[in-house]
């Protein structure tokens, strides 16, 4: 099974935004140590959108 590439891309912007790391270093994470960086960073962003 292949990864979107979508996806992948969606993902990479995402971690590079927020944590201005390169391209390659976050495409060097495992699959599922990236996705956990999603996942915190969408945490922490709707903390502060609820001003907590």
């Amino acid at each position: 099974m292949t990864y979107a590439a979508d996806r992948l891309h969606e993902e990479v912007a995402y971690v590079a935004y927020h944590f201005h790391w390169s391209w390659e270093s976050i495409l060097d994470l495992e699959h599922p140590d990236r996705l956990r960086y999603v996942a915190e960073i969408a945490r922490i962003n709707t903390r502060i959108s609820q001003g907590r």
